[in-house]
This record gives structure tokens, sequence and C-alpha cells, in this order.
């Protein structure tokens, strides 16, 4: 069983997520940025430019509903990669 922190701090909540080819980009609401490589989220390194941009927020989680891809806030944070993630030189 998984229990989520549901106390999840106002400063927390994104704002705005922007994919270029390479990181995943989060704002939160009190200015501080998240940058996370791509490569940690295989679906979205996957997906086309345009499937990345389209993106819903939530206030705890970003969502892409494409791709079925949910990231929380608390994972980039701990910096939680999804199972299986593996840098590029490595999964030549």
């Amino acid at each position: 069983m998984v229990i989520l922190n549901t106390e999840i701090n106002e400063a927390d909540r994104p704002v705005s997520a922007v994919c270029d080819d390479t990181n995943l980009t989060v704002e939160l609401a009190d200015g501080r940025q998240i940058v996370t490589p791509l490569w940690w989220y295989p679906r979205l390194l996957a997906a086309s430019p345009e499937q990345r941009a389209n993106v819903e927020l939530s206030r705890f989680a970003v969502h892409w509903e494409e791709i079925d891809e949910d990231l929380s806030v608390d994972g980039m944070l701990r910096g939680a990669k999804a199972p299986g993630a593996k840098p590029p030189e490595e999964a030549a």
C-alpha cells in the first residue's frame, strides 16, 4: 500500500512544465525550478514535441494524458526516475 503525502505545501504547486529535447523543467509556485533529464521518463523521451507540450498541471503533479504519464512534484523533488530508466549511453 502506498500512502501519499496529501499535505503538499502550496509553494510546491506546479505552475508550468516545459520539455525540450533533453530536459523537463517544472516551475513551482514559489519560483523554484525542477530540471530533470527526459531519459528519467521514457514515455516523455519517446513522445513527440507536440505530445510533450500537451501538459496538464494539478496541485500535486504534472500529467500528459495522451502518453499516459503522471509525475508527482514530490517524486521529482526526491529525484525519482521511472522504473527501468537508463541514461542514453546505457540504453543503446
